[in-house]
């Protein structure tokens, strides 16, 4: 994610998911390597309070992806309450958009899903709030397991931890804003994740850009923040998993979990703006190697160290020779 936030922030009223019309038109839906997409499902708000924050967060989020990191419109889709048509927020439209993902995406795209809205758990299923009947957890991991390539699954919704476990799997991204079923309140977290992506405050390692792993500690910061200025207790605390066991940590705890988070990013990769050429090719083989290393140093703990000392040799020489090639050919 490139982090050069806009001064003022665009407002768009996404109308129509283009990537199910443009199917449905009869256009084509090929996708071409390394595409990143954004889904926004904002879902059934119950008042006009929630209303006006999810139109207001779900309008920011889109904004950003499109303009600050480059995320091309055609692929940022939003489903809402308020719209008609395909872009109503049912779970028809859901499963169609879904449908329509399964077959565009590819193993090396990127694919970011963002559940804004309410969630509930009977004890026994969690859903996410839609427009009509909801969608529960087990329908949701087939949709997702269906499609293929990076995926980070946000969900911002109060009763968001019951669907951590079901969607973990190795190398997807999934974040929760609460870390226990019993954290049913409705949820500050996407307004402190809009505010992560627009901040350069957020961009710790310094390098430019804000990985997967920066906004998710950032916004975990401000939602803890917020509740510490009120002089109120938690009713939220957000958590990623992205090594497929299901567990997730929050952002200021020990764990292994972040490794492939650290090196996801939505913008786009460096070298790309030549795609086609040699140079985007070797910018994406290092960006490979770098979330291999990030792998590496959370297995560390599980390996002899001269079983570690090799693999991590044999990464950075790698690195090192593809900097010098990058460098010889830019």
């Amino acid at each position: 994610m490139t982090a050069n936030p806009k001064s003022q922030i665009p407002n768009p009223k996404v109308q129509i998911p283009t990537l199910v019309l443009a199917c449905l038109l009869g256009f084509s839906c090929v996708a071409t390597a390394a595409e990143r997409y954004a889904v926004i499902v904002s879902g059934a708000s119950g008042d006009e309070k929630y209303a006006a924050q999810q139109e207001k967060w779900r309008s920011e989020l889109a904004a950003f992806l499109t303009t600050t990191f480059a995320v091309p419109d055609a692929n940022v889709v939003m489903l809402d309450e308020q719209s008609g048509g395909s872009s109503r927020a049912t779970a028809d439209n859901v499963r169609r958009l879904f449908g329509d993902l399964r077959r565009r995406v590819s193993g090396e795209d990127t694919v970011m899903v963002v559940l804004m809205g309410h969630g509930t758990f009977d004890g026994t299923e969690a859903k996410f709030n839609l427009v009509g009947p909801d969608i529960g957890v087990p329908e949701w991991k087939t949709m997702l397991d269906g499609i293929a390539g990076r995926l980070v699954v946000i969900n911002t919704t109060e009763s968001s931890f019951p669907f951590l476990e079901p969607l973990s799997r190795r190398g997807r991204v999934v974040i929760t804003a609460t870390d226990s079923a019993m954290q049913r309140f409705a949820t500050v977290f996407p307004e402190y994740l809009v505010r992560a992506l627009a901040s350069l405050a957020s961009d710790l390692d310094k390098n430019g850009r804000i990985s997967v792993w920066e906004a998710f500690a950032a916004a975990s910061a401000g939602v803890k923040q917020h509740y510490e200025q009120r002089g109120q207790l938690p009713t939220e605390r957000p958590i990623l998993d992205d090594d497929g066991d299901g567990m997730g940590r929050e952002a200021d705890a020990p764990g292994d979990d972040g490794a492939i988070a650290r090196t996801l990013y939505l913008d786009p990769e460096p070298g790309t703006a030549a795609a086609g050429t040699a140079v985007a090719g070797l910018e994406r083989q290092r960006a490979a190697l770098e979330r291999e290393l990030e792998t590496l140093k959370a297995r560390k703990a599980s390996m002899t160290d001269e079983e570690y000392q090799a693999e991590l040799e044999r990464i950075l020489v790698e690195l090192a020779r593809l900097a010098q090639e990058i460098r010889r050919r830019s």
